[in-house]
């Protein structure tokens, strides 16, 4: 069925959720992509958060099977999909109590395979008929849209009201009171906008996919409360483990502690001073509770852990996301984000990417442009690599035969 909808594109490119080459990343930066250059350009932009209501529990059965035949999926596997859905029941066990069985008429089973491929087929035409740009990971789904006028205005109203009548054909409701509205840039004359008949409230701070998106588009929020919890983990592991040995923290350090700091960091990267030593702070307590090493220099106790500074991770974390998206690897296509330079005559190796101008540093300092000139400093061997482990290694040796390239 994957293989299906994925040679055919029946799937739209706005869906990153449950599909190969598809993150919350790659979600967060096709969006921020688009809200930053709009924003270097001048314009306003308005940002409609939406909430289904028990999304996963209230796909209709009949419905999902009228859209399977929609999708081409007929024949034994529909038959083989209609009998694994229908006759199925369920019931609650609260302290040991019971109840009677109940049929269970919507819903895709969650914990199965399968499960996720139906959702996404069922949400799929979603943003059918729509003027503004949408982005979906699973049933998080947001709506971008330019508004430098009434007119735009209602052009992002409209996209709402499409948004309700496939609710109702679909019986799929939204939670109107859980969907909010950003808006995003200088001198945004903040509209007003109604879904069901409820006005959307507005708010300067959103958790988006785990990462908290303000209206400043500044990274600093995210950044402190990174640090807040990873600090609160190290803490814990202070306090708690008593075998202090270097492998032991070590291993514990990777496992618990740094994931909250680099969680889809390519999207959030600070650009601050102050963001970017609050973070580091982290690995600078982390590597002071190591037995030995507490009164030698930061850098040293970094080259006898093996660890890179938090900033390089960073920046290559960005290569790497790069080199997903060149290699078509990822759900966001490389011509989307970048452009290859047709300028043959220069050093280098030969997918160098232009480098634009911006008027903003919200702009200048996004994924999409912080990462050019890094990228376009590597080797032709390096670009080239055929597997993402071979391209790892080379920028460990990059790093080795070139100082300070990871560093900002």
């Amino acid at each position: 069925m994957v293989k299906h909808l994925e040679s055919r594109a029946l799937v739209n490119g706005t869906q990153h959720g449950f599909r190969k080459g598809g993150s919350c990343l790659a979600n967060l930066l096709q969006f921020l992509d688009k809200v930053t250059q709009a924003i270097n350009d001048g314009d306003c932009i308005d940002i409609i958060y939406l909430d289904f209501a028990k999304a996963f529990d209230t796909v209709a059965h009949n419905r999902l099977l009228q859209k399977l035949d929609m999708y081409g999926i007929g024949a034994k596997v529909w038959s083989w999909i209609r009998d694994w859905l229908h006759d199925r029941t369920q019931c609650v066990c609260i302290n040991g109590e019971r109840s009677s069985w109940k049929q269970v008429t919507s819903g895709v089973p969650q914990g199965s395979v399968l499960g996720p491929v139906l959702f996404l087929i069922f949400i799929n035409d979603l943003e059918n008929g729509f003027y503004n740009s949408v982005f979906k990971f699973a049933d998080d789904t947001k709506i971008a849209g330019i508004v430098n006028s009434t007119v735009d205005r209602d052009l992002v109203q409209r996209d709402l009201e499409v948004v309700e009548d496939w609710s109702a054909t679909w019986q799929m409701q939204f939670n109107t009171a859980k969907c909010k509205v950003m808006h995003v840039g200088h001198n945004n004359k903040k509209y007003s906008y109604l879904m069901n008949g409820h006005m959307l409230d507005s708010v300067l701070e959103k958790r988006d996919l785990r990462i908290l998106i303000t209206a400043d588009l500044k990274p600093s929020t995210q950044c402190q409360a990174a640090y807040s919890t990873a600090n609160k983990v190290l803490g814990m592991i202070s306090r708690t483990v008593t075998y202090k040995d270097r492998y032991v923290l070590l291993q514990l350090y990777k496992s618990f502690v740094r994931p909250h700091l680099e969680f889809s960091v390519s999207a959030w990267s600070p650009h601050y001073l102050k963001d970017k030593h609050l973070l580091e702070k982290i690995q600078h307590r982390f590597t002071r509770m190591i037995p030995g090493l507490k009164q030698l220099p930061y850098d040293l106790r970094l080259r006898k852990l093996g660890l890179w500074s938090l900033e390089e991770r960073r920046n290559r974390a960005d290569l790497l996301e790069t080199f997903r998206i060149y290699k078509g690897w990822s759900t966001i296509s490389f011509d989307s984000m970048f452009a290859i330079s047709a300028i043959s005559k220069t050093r280098g190796h030969s997918a160098k990417i232009v480098k634009n101008r911006c008027c903003l540093d919200i702009r200048h300092h996004f994924f999409s442009e912080r990462v050019i000139n890094r990228w376009n400093h590597l080797d032709q061997h390096v670009i080239d690599s055929a597997t993402l482990n071979a391209f790892k290694s080379g920028l460990e040796r990059t790093r080795n035969e070139k100082i300070g390239f990871f560093t900002d």
